[in-house]
């Protein structure tokens, strides 16, 4: 067997760079890291970007992420003497961006800190130390001297609700943090290469900000009331300068497709409470995977009640992450109006979201039924602190509501195909084979047919994968996965197994005999052979990945045996 290669030490390096008068930018360059969070891959590390302002004052926008920490620190004392900083600008509290926080002001505790006023509300629980404040509101300002005057433009949801952007009207830059950003690592601090960029900017966009159209929309009207942007600082990747315009407006073209899409999910939940804004993410993630836009809405923020109204009336499906028993009169009576909007036929779905105190699950269950809506997955119950399991779980439930309400249009879809071209296509025929994936404590598997080999130098095959499958999200740039290969006439019992439609968190492997590959991955003890892989590179075929994987161990368990072949009668469903 060939030996796994051997491990890289992930790179972590500074690049600081003069972005305009009087400012530099403070960019932690993580070129290495592969993934935010369970369900989001990265193909090209990332970025997490911090600036520093000097007027007759000085101010600093963001930290960095707390895996910077000695790396950051000796690069910011060599620019400035900590003392010498006035102010710290908070785009939000998010720990890649404020993980920092806390270290910075325990060595210059007389630093101001500004920001949202939800934003200060949670630094106060991350710092635990009193610390000097200034609340900032949209279209408030603040004057550092020497022409630098930062106008701030309140931006909640993007993509969490404390956030705010800083326009400086002496350099004409606007620091935004994650909005307008991208996960992509290079030396190059600019986005002169769009084309390169293009790509990872609009996954950015559809895992991060398309579940907050509105919101993206509502920033970009408030960003119109500014004077001419020259450039954007973003929290993440390069900065935009050569392609303000042209970038914006793919934010708003997109924003706007999404807000009028034919099939609309809501997830309504309130942010601030318990681990609700990355279930909610995760929900959201797995309802994206099936085409489906989904419109998040924070209810303890300022809800238009009659926007929310009109919301629900027209959304197919309905999620509900539960707020606390002691929540404010404005949430309930948010969260009432969306029982009071509901109808017959549309999807519901309900989380806790493990604050310690949410409402009781059932009786709000119950009401939905009652009203005729069908509850489409089990009510997701958070009783301890979520783990990578448990946000893979609310993904599957996302993907299994995103599949119930587009049911219809996929009998449609099956129905447009020509007879006759169906029946050719359905003549391509492919081997039969189980996927096997596992990232940290999470697993997944996945039958499939459409596998070929791609390459000899090095040793590649394909592997189409639908987009709304379970296991894509761990099948991302790099990811480590096997092949099993069934075999002809013994093959029943495992197919059987794997085309089982499972609940969302459930077992794929119980019940099957497997063991342990090299790179962590269930192997198939009645699989006829396996394949350890890697992830080299995803190509976007519509519904589906085309998945190019090298190749870098294996085994047949019975050299002499054959294949299992998959025939097909049509060509537009499996």
């Amino acid at each position: 067997m060939v030996a796994l290669t051997e491990k890289i030490e992930k790179r972590l390096t500074i690049q600081t760079v003069e972005i305009a008068e009087h400012t530099t930018a403070i960019r932690s360059l993580d070129w290495d890291r592969d993934r935010f969070d369970i369900e989001f891959g990265l193909q090209n590390g990332t970025t997490y970007n911090s600036f520093l302002i000097r007027g007759e004052q000085t101010a600093l926008v963001d930290t960095s992420h707390e895996k910077f920490r000695q790396l950051y620190f000796d690069t910011l004392t060599g620019l400035i003497d900590l003392s010498e900083i006035d102010y710290l600008i908070v785009s939000h509290t998010e720990p890649d961006h404020s993980g920092l926080v806390k270290d910075l002001l325990q060595l210059a505790p007389e630093i101001t800190v500004v920001g949202s006023k939800v934003a200060i509300q949670f630094l106060e629980n991350l710092v635990h130390q009193p610390f000097k404040r200034q609340i900032v509101k949209n279209g408030d300002r603040l004057n550092i001297g020497n022409g630098h005057e930062f106008e701030f433009v309140i931006a909640p949801n993007l993509h969490w609700p404390d956030t705010i952007f800083s326009f400086d009207h002496k350099t004409q830059t606007l620091y935004t943090c994650d909005a307008f950003g991208l996960h992509y690592c290079s030396d190059s601090t600019f986005d002169e290469d769009l084309k390169t960029i293009e790509p990872d900017f609009k996954y950015y966009y559809d895992c991060l900000m398309g579940p907050n159209a509105r919101s993206v929309l509502s920033a970009l009207k408030r960003m119109g009331e500014l004077p001419t942007v020259k450039m954007i600082a973003t929290g993440h990747g390069p900065l935009l300068y050569h392609n303000v315009e042209e970038l914006t407006g793919r934010y708003r073209k997109w924003s706007q497709t999404q807000t009028k899409a034919e099939t609309v999910v809501g997830i309504f939940y309130v942010s601030e409470y318990g681990y609700s804004d990355r279930l909610a993410q995760s929900i959201a993630n797995g309802i994206g995977k099936t085409g489906v836009a989904v419109e998040i809405v924070d209810l303890g923020t300022e809800v238009d009640l009659q926007e929310l109204r009109e919301l629900v009336s027209r959304c197919a499906g309905i999620v509900v992450g539960l707020p606390p028993t002691t929540s404010a009169a404005s949430i309930q009576a948010a969260l009432s109006t969306v029982l009071g909007s509901a109808k017959e036929k549309q999807a519901i779905g309900v989380f806790e979201t493990g604050g310690g105190d949410d409402e009781p699950i059932d009786p709000l269950l119950s009401k939905f039924r009652n009203l005729g809506l069908t509850e489409v997955f089990p009510a997701i119950r958070i009783k301890q602190t979520p783990t990578e399991n448990t946000y893979k779980l609310c993904e599957e439930a996302g993907t299994d509501l995103g599949q119930w309400v587009t049911r219809d249009r996929s009998i449609k879809a099956m129905k447009s195909l020509g007879a006759d071209l169906d029946k050719a296509l359905g003549r391509l025929s492919g081997g039969l084979y189980i996927i096997t994936a596992k990232k940290g404590d999470v697993s997944s598997a996945m039958l499939a047919s459409w596998v070929s080999q791609a390459s000899f130098k090095p040793l590649g095959f394909s592997i189409a994968v639908a987009k709304d499958r379970a296991i894509e999200s761990l099948m991302q740039v790099g990811d480590r996965f096997v092949l099993n290969v069934l075999e002809e006439g013994n093959y029943q019992a495992l197919m059987k197994h794997f085309l089982k439609r499972f609940a969302p968190g459930a077992d794929r492997f119980e019940g099957v005999r497997t063991q342990s590959a090299e790179n962590g991955a269930p192997i198939l003890t009645d699989a006829l052979a396996y394949i350890e892989c890697e992830v080299a590179s995803r190509m976007d075929c519509g519904d589906h990945w085309a998945v190019y994987s090298t190749v870098y161990a294996g085994r047949v368990s019975k050299p002499e045996a054959l294949t299992a072949v998959h025939h097909r009668k049509v060509g537009n469903h499996y």
